[in-house]
């Protein structure tokens, strides 16, 4: 029986209107992009915690995209810089903890910018195929 390729497992959290809605328009446009990313819709993403981040680690994930409105752009005026501190510090625990920060990854992009989007895909899943599979993973097995 041949070995089935193995296929990374990512997480993206994005906001409701912005990245939600790019999201929209490249699926719209038929843009073709990557199916390895599972999205979860927040209104905010100044509403992820930094646990949910580690809960998707612990859950299997191999790599974690948080998506956003572009700086001065939030709805909420300051949420995507919330995040942002929240994430730059994560990456240092994520080190802590042995499992590389390229792993978590936080991006920006608007209602607008379906393309930008497929391309971020692109890049996440390149990246997380690149490290291979999480060692929190490799830990379970």
């Amino acid at each position: 029986m041949a070995e089935q390729e193995w296929q990374p497992k990512i997480i993206a959290i994005i906001c409701n209107w912005c990245s939600y809605a790019g999201a929209d328009l490249a699926g719209s446009a038929r843009t073709q992009y990557p199916p390895d990313v599972r999205a979860i819709r927040v209104m905010c993403t100044g509403r992820v915690d930094p646990l949910f981040v580690m809960k998707a680690f612990a859950d299997g994930a191999d790599g974690v995209l948080i998506s956003g409105c572009h700086f001065g752009d939030c709805h909420y005026l300051a949420g995507n810089f919330k995040c942002a501190k929240r994430m730059f510090l994560m990456k240092s625990v994520l080190k802590d903890l042995g499992i590389e920060d390229t792993r978590l990854r936080m991006t920006f992009v608007s209602a607008s910018e379906g393309a930008k989007w497929a391309k971020v895909m692109e890049d996440v899943v390149d990246t997380i195929k690149e490290l291979g599979p999480s060692p929190l993973n490799e830990l379970k097995a």
